[in-house]
């Protein structure tokens, strides 16, 4: 009994490997092809391992390109958490949080987003799993809502307009469609537009 736990750990970092792969390869096929033209078996071919391999690990093409999204947004939590644990003020946390999201999760990962936000198909696949997309969005925005909320207390923000106001606000610099047409469209890059929209936050568009 004693050299099966061994063996199965092993055979477990092999799995979870080969899942790694499976991700990366996925990733690659849909940012060149979109969603509608990405196939299974041109993921296994890019592994180098059989189709029915790439399914034992996901069920469906659609499990395998959510899973690819759910890894991202778990990324994501573990920047904001960890920009959360620092000593500086809620308004330069707030700031950090867009800048380090547009630097990595979007800027990184633009033309996934792209695909899954902005296609019919890649639309489908995050209204299927919407109770996990939501779940996120959850964890995000009570974040989100703290920080706000210890701004408000500490003088930096504004009390004059409601939490649930600023917030909608914050989230919507987050839209797909806006950092495509900023991104891809206008090519700035995602220093710039984080710049930007922080201003735009936190100053507003008076020159004054």
């Amino acid at each position: 009994m004693e050299a099966e736990t061994p063996r199965r750990s092993l055979r477990e970092k092999q799995r979870q490997e080969r899942a790694e792969l499976i991700l990366k390869a996925a990733e690659e096929v849909l940012v060149e092809k979109g969603y509608h033209e990405m196939s299974m078996e041109e993921v296994a071919l890019k592994v180098g391992i059989a189709k029915g391999t790439v399914y034992l690990h996901f069920a469906s093409k659609e499990d395998l390109v959510f899973a690819l999204f759910e890894r991202e947004l778990a990324t994501s939590l573990k920047v904001i958490d960890k920009i959360l644990a620092s000593t500086a003020t809620a308004r330069d946390k707030l700031e950090r949080i867009l800048i380090e999201l547009y630097k990595g999760f979007l800027g990184k990962r633009i033309q996934l987003l792209v695909a899954l936000y902005t296609g019919l198909e890649g639309q489908k696949v995050l209204a299927a799993k919407h109770e996990r997309v939501a779940g996120f969005w959850k964890q995000l925005s009570a974040r989100i809502t703290s920080l706000l909320e210890e701004g408000k207390a500490a003088g930096e923000i504004t009390s004059a307009i409601p939490i649930p106001v600023l917030r909608s606000t914050f989230f919507s610099l987050l839209s797909p469609r806006g950092f495509k047409q900023l991104i891809v469209e206008e090519q700035m890059t995602p220093d710039e537009v984080a710049s930007y929209l922080a201003r735009i936050y936190f100053q507003g568009v008076s020159a004054t």
